[in-house]
């Protein structure tokens, strides 16, 4: 006799395949560490004149810097942690597999955060936005005890909310992208919920997450 409290469970469901393959290729391009990356990006290329007191190469260095920090060193844990078999898969199923490259994500998070207060060529508003993020991540991994909150939704929902902020902060009209990150957004989190075993309480609690502690970063630190 089944247990009463497995509709409770998610689980993973197989998809169409076309269905399922979009969903992966949306997972991978729009993965949560790559989201700082995307945002520095737009900012270089939507508000230029605050990198205009440094040379092309060097902001080329710190396009490398934030990707090498953000993205590759947090995801060469998970590969080592995979490798030395602290887990079991690299796609961090579990919620116990989650903990320690939380740890890491948020080590590093701290240390964009401290360099962004300390650097006066790049622009402010990053400081909120690493504030914010390491701040997710926090709060993430506390959530993680007790639900396998969203990652992706996360960042998604950081990055949507920086948006919006980035047009305050500018007071000037970033309606398109605002609009673009809205439809990526939903995108994100229906992928999500067609190719891993999250509920939607898990994602909307992510993506809830993620504005959140951006509104917050923006509020103390700006």
């Amino acid at each position: 006799m089944a247990n009463q409290f497995d509709t409770f469970q998610p689980q993973e469901q197989k998809q169409p395949l076309l269905l399922s393959i979009p969903a992966k290729i949306i997972s991978y391009v729009f993965h949560p560490l790559f989201i700082p990356t995307y945002i520095f990006l737009f900012l270089v290329n939507q508000f230029p004149v605050e990198f205009s007191d440094i040379t092309l190469w060097k902001l080329k260095l710190k396009v490398f810097s934030v990707f090498w920090m953000t993205a590759f060193f947090p995801a060469f844990a998970v590969f080592l942690l995979w490798r030395l078999k602290l887990s079991e898969s690299i796609y961090l199923r579990t919620q116990k597999e989650r903990v320690i490259p939380y740890f890491v994500t948020m080590f590093f998070y701290w240390w964009m955060y401290y360099l962004s207060k300390n650097q006066t060529d790049q622009p402010l508003v990053l400081k909120f936005f690493y504030f914010g993020v390491f701040w997710s991540s926090i709060i993430g991994v506390i959530i993680n005890n007790f639900i396998k909150i969203s990652l992706h939704t996360i960042g998604a929902g950081s990055a949507l909310m920086a948006l919006i902020l980035f047009a305050f902060y500018y007071q000037t009209n970033l309606g398109f992208a605002i609009s673009c990150a809205v439809l990526l957004t939903g995108i994100i989190a229906t992928a999500r919920l067609l190719v891993s075993n999250h509920t939607a309480f898990e994602i909307y609690t992510g993506l809830g997450l993620g504005v959140i502690c951006q509104i917050a970063g923006y509020l103390i630190c700006m």
